[in-house]
């Protein structure tokens, strides 16, 4: 049983028979100016197409990535270093590394200051924080739409309309929240937005960044000036087509999905508070993403849980993949006031509509052996 979506997602048998035209016949480089090139650059035209549907803009707003990494990195740094104002990004202590790192070398090679806000226990930043923090050298506010590790949803729109007032751009990574909302520039109201295919059912090393006409965007990768002179390098064009058709069957299914996988969801949040002493759910209960499940079991080590579990044959994780291994505790659970010693103990169960309230109950059951078990042992 893999519950580990966040992480990344199987790869979807449509993804790939859609990518595979791409790989053999039509291989060709779209910048060619032959037949075999021109067959390519009409795919990745007709994949764009899909792509600006899917995030809410335009096709020449679209930008083809690796992934959310890079997409991440282009919106805050890109924008930052093009913006005619000011040398300041506020952004969150619970943001993906990728953005966090982002913010660190601007302040290191470019002179930036970089505020982090504060968020309620939940993860969530209140507008009226966001308000306060706005000054005239504000340059960029970047917040993810929701949380890796927590599942928290932000109300971007409320937080893109506040920076807005005061003429500031903000960027969303919407890496985790792509699959199950809406996250266009024209829902979101945001800027920049950032996903990454391997969430939605691609191979890993596609990604998008939605960029709104207008914002200025320096870019990292110089050469030949593909994606409009925002991101040089051949285009992958089976990873588009692929990253296209994965949207298509994500808006075909999101509703009912979503509506699955939250009745499993709480089922496992209800259940593990229930049955499991001292449980700690991380994270809003409220806002949270549907397929996201994500615990504090004092107590244990929550390295030494995923082993039990693994042994019942599921599949899960302490948190962020990007951190695995790491000796840190999570920066996201350190920015939500918990102890150390609680945080080592955190444990996250993602997954798509395939689990259920009755796969969610069955997991319920593995998980209170488990922790009986590693408290056993601790004794």
């Amino acid at each position: 049983m893999y519950l580990d979506h966040a992480a990344t997602a199987p790869v979807r048998r449509e993804v790939l028979e859609a990518m595979w035209p791409w790989l053999t016949g039509d291989f060709g480089n779209p910048s060619s100016t032959h037949e075999v090139g021109a067959r390519a650059a009409q795919g990745l035209a007709a994949a764009r197409a899909v792509v600006a549907g899917a995030l809410g803009c335009r096709p020449a707003e679209v930008v083809f990535t690796s992934g959310g990494t890079e997409s991440d990195n282009t919106a805050v740094k890109g924008i930052a270093l093009a913006a005619p104002r000011g040398r300041r990004v506020l952004t969150l202590p619970t943001e993906h590394d990728a953005v966090l790192a982002s913010c660190d070398h601007l302040v290191r090679h470019h002179g930036f200051t970089v505020d982090l806000l504060p968020v309620g226990s939940d993860g969530r930043l209140d507008p009226a924080d966001l308000a306060a923090a706005l000054t005239p050298d504000t340059t960029l506010v970047s917040v993810a739409h929701a949380n890796n590790e927590i599942g928290t949803v932000q109300d971007i729109p409320a937080l893109a309309a506040v920076a807005h007032a005061v003429g500031v751009p903000l960027h969303s990574d919407a890496v985790q929240s792509a699959p199950w909302l809406p996250v266009g520039l024209d829902v979101l109201g945001a800027d920049a937005v950032s996903v990454s295919g391997h969430k939605l059912g691609t191979p890993k090393g596609i990604g998008a960044l939605a960029v709104r006409r207008g914002v200025p965007i320096e870019p990292l990768l110089h050469g030949g000036g593909q994606e409009r002179g925002v991101r040089s390098g051949t285009e992958d064009v089976a990873g588009a087509v692929g990253l296209a058709r994965a949207f298509e069957l994500a808006l075909e299914r999101r509703a009912h999905a979503a509506a699955v996988a939250e009745s499993a969801r709480d089922v496992l949040v209800a259940g593990v508070l229930d049955r499991v002493p001292d449980a700690v759910l991380t994270g809003s209960r409220e806002h949270r993403l549907p397929g996201h499940a994500s615990f504090c079991l004092p107590g244990t080590n929550g390295e030494t849980v995923l082993l039990e579990l693994e042994q019942q044959g599921i599949l899960a994780s302490a948190g962020s993949a990007c951190a695995a291994g790491s000796t840190e505790t999570s920066h996201v659970l350190a920015a939500l006031g918990l102890p150390e010693e609680v945080a080592r103990t955190a444990v996250r169960f993602t997954f798509d509509e395939h689990l259920g309230p009755d796969g969610a109950a069955a997991v319920v059951d593995a998980i209170a052996a488990a922790v009986h078990t590693v408290r056993a042992l601790a004794v």
